[in-house]
């Protein structure tokens, strides 16, 4: 469940950001000690710089530099979060209830079959989610996998994420949802590229869907 031990491409550009922010936050707040450091160091250094220069330089020329940088790197990587919009990309359907997960595919002869509780996707490829709830909001999260996004009735919200090897991950609702919350989780088992239409062609067929929002709006 560590968001740190990444194990796809979405999760790995996550948790680089959450470094590249803490070394930031880690030397603004060294620098700033220093400072503090050095008065009380050298009381009354500095008595003689305007106190313009300590606002302009300090409250304004100093955040602009520092965070400048952090905000474009921030969303540079999170765009690499959205689909890719590629109509190849492998599409799941995901429907949320208390206090269950339904997943619905199309198998090899593009038949929709369905499972509960556990997403089966092919390792090393990217697969999309069309993530909605039938009954209140919930939020689907596997965090080693991908961010979390929520589930909300009446509308479909879209994430992309893929598993670099074979693998059994974790999946939780990361949003109260009620009593049973916690009991809400879910596997997501990541299979090898020569067993998954083996396993999609062992799913039972889909039943019919209960929630008409659009597909595929995010």
């Amino acid at each position: 469940m560590s968001t740190l031990d990444t194990a796809g491409p979405a999760a790995a550009s996550i948790a680089t950001l959450w470094w590249v922010m803490l070394i930031g936050a880690t030397l603004i707040f060294l620098f700033v000690m220093a400072l503090l450091a050095l008065v009380f160091i050298r009381p009354g250094i500095g008595r003689g710089t305007p106190a313009s220069w300590w606002l302009v330089g300090g409250g304004l020329a100093f955040p602009a530099v520092v965070l400048t940088p952090l905000l474009i790197y921030a969303l540079w990587a999170g765009e690499r979060l959205f689909p890719t919009g590629d109509p190849a990309v492998a599409q799941v359907d995901v429907v949320a209830r208390q206090w269950e997960w339904n997943f619905t595919y199309r198998n090899a002869a593009g038949a929709p079959v369905q499972s509960s509780n556990t997403l089966h996707i092919q390792a090393g490829q990217p697969v999309q989610l069309n993530i909605t709830s039938a009954d209140v909001i919930h939020s689907f999260w596997v965090p080693r996998l991908a961010g979390k996004i929520d589930a909300i009735p009446g509308h479909v919200t879209v994430l992309q994420l893929k598993a670099d090897a074979p693998g059994l991950y974790r999946g939780i609702c990361a949003e109260f949802c009620g009593t049973a919350h916690l009991e809400m989780q879910f596997a997501l088992q990541a299979h090898a590229a020569e067993d998954f239409n083996a396993v999609l062609g062992g799913l039972p067929p889909a039943a019919a869907p209960d929630v008409n929002a659009p597909r595929g709006r995010p």
